[in-house]
């Protein structure tokens, strides 16, 4: 039971470490993926077509390919995983109207509405996961990231208003919310930007991609279905 799982961002680095984790425990995965066709080929040639029920691309900063990308699921979405995103790096007085409208259809809009399209099927099975891969600015805030800061702090409200609300229909509402994790998303970075962040943090480096997946794993798996409505930190201690 629970197979069926949808990863919103399966191209990311993140995304993709997911995907492989899943995978190799037995998932059938649906794979969502905006522009990088390269990294889901790659996924694809390294997994088994077997363990890929549907392969499904749409920008969901963008009502119209939200709702079209809503319209293919042909499959039963036992556990959705929202490991998509950008970040958005500017002063917020110089950030535009247009930007802010896509942060906010990106991170919380489009996982409204597809959360909302899969939670019947969820309800009359009395089973489901649902996974936020969120960010720890989303808790405390981070100058210079305040649009980001803001929708994935929206995300985390969402994940601890929803787990109320769908708990008694038995499914598990959580989110991993990561510190410096070494994924693209950092590649603006200079090796002495980084080596600061190193030095604040505790273990002294970066998470991995990895890391987050192990992570999304527990919380996939019968073992954690006592947890509810939690942001779980994965920072080094940061």
């Amino acid at each position: 039971m629970g197979k069926n799982v949808l990863i919103i961002g399966a191209s990311g680095d993140i995304g993709q470490a997911i995907v492989k984790r899943l995978s190799k425990e037995g998932y059938q995965i649906i794979l969502h993926y905006n522009n990088n066709s390269k990294a889901i080929s790659d996924l694809r040639n390294e997994i088994s077509d077997k363990g890929i029920l549907s392969v499904l691309q749409a920008d969901l900063s963008k009502d119209t390919e939200l709702d079209d990308f809503i319209k293919q699921f042909v499959f039963q979405v036992d556990g959705i995983i929202f490991a998509g995103g950008k970040a958005q790096f500017g002063l917020f007085q110089e950030t535009s109207s247009l930007v802010m409208d896509q942060m906010l259809h990106l991170h919380v809009k489009a996982p409204w509405k597809i959360t909302k399209h899969v939670l019947p099927g969820m309800i009359q099975q009395q089973y489901g996961k649902i996974i936020f891969v969120t960010s720890i600015w989303g808790e405390v805030g981070a100058s210079y990231e305040v649009v980001y800061s803001s929708v994935k702090g929206a995300q985390n409200s969402f994940v601890k208003a929803l787990a109320k609300e769908v708990a008694p229909s038995g499914i598990s509402v959580n989110a991993v919310s990561p510190g410096f994790i070494d994924t693209k998303m950092n590649k603006h970075l200079s090796m002495e930007e980084k080596e600061s962040l190193f030095s604040e943090i505790p273990m002294n480096r970066a998470g991995s991609p990895e890391e987050v997946a192990h992570t999304v794993s527990f919380l996939m798996d019968k073992r954690s279905n006592y947890i509810q409505g939690e942001i779980i930190n994965l920072t080094g201690g940061w």
